[in-house]
């Protein structure tokens, strides 16, 4: 029998059948729209039928409702929580078995990626072409944000890394005397690897999380679903105008990178190694050719594409409150700074070889 003994708390008598789940989740749902913490009453429920019993162990999950029950009848919900996994299913499963399950999370995390990366490009080529659905000047103020914005950073830590560089390797070179070729591994060093990695690091910790930060803000927020009534497409009001600002700043910010570490270099070449202003300048020029530059801009474009999608992925895909944009924003940063080491890896192995 089930009755309902006062405001909050649903009561239950004798055996509990499978019959008389239909009746209970009623008046289950209605007691669960109360303001104040439901009660069900189960204490003297002699006897539950094995559906019955999985139904109780499934909403006894739910810690906001009180659950009163019986020795034996909370013997039998153990017995079946115990038996089915439930509650515990991670620790169920065998080292195979989360492999397998970790191997298709992760590519159905890139199928994922994948589609949205294609709708991302999509938009973000169209909107060059047609500006509609594209708010004015926005491609203009993300690169103030993300390109002006980081100059000062990313040229101190691309001094002091040319710098440090430059002085770890002039201690080795001076003991042969061969000094001149500082100007060789600092210039080589700071296009192909050091500027490009260091500037797309540096913008994956600042404007890699504040994308993810900002569209799993405005997902939570329903401010997404509120562009779509509007008849904007998300990606194209919001998305589009990062990865174009990016593509061109990122680039431009790794020029400034290559050049203010190769500076650092100069310092030490002229205070440590007695280098004179015309030798270095002159074997600068001379080490310092287009090729490297290709490489090093490729690298850059590549990066900054990689910094925005991975950004706009984790932003999109966020569920939950005000935590989930931190755990969104954090994700993305250490997922794009892996991204960005490994391209970069592949596509040195890639340019090593003279193909």
């Amino acid at each position: 029998m089930i009755k309902k003994t006062d405001i909050n708390t649903l009561k239950v008598t004798g055996d509990f059948s499978n019959d008389m789940i239909s009746e209970f989740k009623k008046h289950y749902n209605d007691l669960k729209k109360k303001s104040v913490k439901p009660v069900i009453d189960l204490s003297e429920v002699e006897h539950a039928g094995t559906l019955a019993v999985a139904f109780l162990e499934f909403i006894s999950r739910n810690k906001k409702i009180e659950i009163r029950t019986g020795e034996s009848l909370r013997s039998e919900i153990d017995k079946f929580a115990s038996e089915s996994g439930y509650g515990n299913s991670e620790a169920k499963l065998s080292f195979l078995d989360r492999t397998v399950v970790t191997v298709s999370d992760f590519f159905k995390e890139l199928v994922s990626f994948t589609v949205l990366s294609a709708d991302i490009f999509y938009y973000s080529i169209g909107s060059v072409f047609n500006s509609s659905g594209r708010r004015k000047g926005s491609v203009f103020e993300q690169m103030l944000l993300m390109g002006n914005n980081a100059v000062p950073i990313v040229a101190l830590l691309s001094f002091l890394i040319g710098l440090v560089l430059s002085l770890q390797s002039a201690a080795q070179l001076k003991q042969f005397g061969a000094n001149i070729y500082i100007v060789d591994l600092i210039v080589i060093g700071m296009i192909l690897e050091m500027g490009p990695i260091l500037t797309s690091v540096i913008i994956a910790g600042r404007t890699g999380s504040a994308i993810a930060a900002e569209i799993s803000t405005m997902k939570i927020t329903e401010e997404l679903d509120a562009l779509k009534v509007m008849a904007l497409n998300p990606l194209k009001y919001v998305v589009a105008p990062k990865m174009l600002s990016l593509t061109v700043c990122l680039p431009i910010l790794t020029i400034l990178s290559n050049l203010v570490g190769i500076l650092g270099g100069f310092v030490i070449g002229i205070l440590y190694l007695d280098l004179s202003f015309d030798m270095f300048f002159n074997r600068t020029i001379e080490v310092m050719t287009l090729y490297f530059w290709w490489q090093s801009m490729l690298k850059s474009v590549l990066f900054s594409w990689l910094i925005v999608l991975i950004g706009a992925h984790f932003g999109f895909k966020v569920k939950g409150g005000s935590e989930a944009v931190g755990k969104a924003a954090t994700s993305s940063v250490v997922a794009a700074i892996f991204a960005i080491i490994m391209t970069d890896a592949v596509l040195s192995l890639i340019f090593y070889f003279e193909w």
